[in-house]
């Protein structure tokens, strides 16, 4: 498989998570907004690791430490706002995946959190 496939490979299961937060928004699953974000982008991330990189991406999740691997191959720059979205969304992720009965992460998540980090993800996945 070419850099290239393997790119359209992680990109297409991105799109489909995108997707999947946006109807998630569009039903009012708030939470579920937020984790369907940082999957698409975490995706998104992971894909363009392997065109940069050209190697087996990591099993981590953090969006920002897989970035810095290759970011600085990029040629648009990539404001501090967006590495601050990637921080957001990698805690979602974890307080998802590890959670904590006495602090349940889905109560910090309301309509107007969930907009917008739905608009800023749209933003940069495009």
């Amino acid at each position: 498989m070419t850099n290239e496939e393997k790119y359209v490979y992680w990109l297409t299961h991105a799109r489909y998570d995108m997707d999947t937060a946006v109807a998630m928004f569009t039903s009012g699953r708030w939470f579920y907004v937020v984790i369907m974000c940082q999957q698409a982008i975490e995706k998104l991330v992971k894909g363009l690791y392997t065109m940069y990189i050209n190697d087996t991406v990591p099993r981590v999740h953090n969006i920002k430490t897989l970035f810095e691997r290759f970011g600085d191959k990029l040629t648009v720059h990539v404001s501090p706002e967006v590495y601050q979205l990637f921080d957001i969304l990698s805690s979602h992720y974890l307080s998802n995946r590890y959670p904590d009965f006495m602090n349940d992460p889905a109560k910090n998540v309301d309509e107007t959190n969930a907009k917008n980090i739905l608009d800023k993800s749209k933003e940069v996945f495009q």
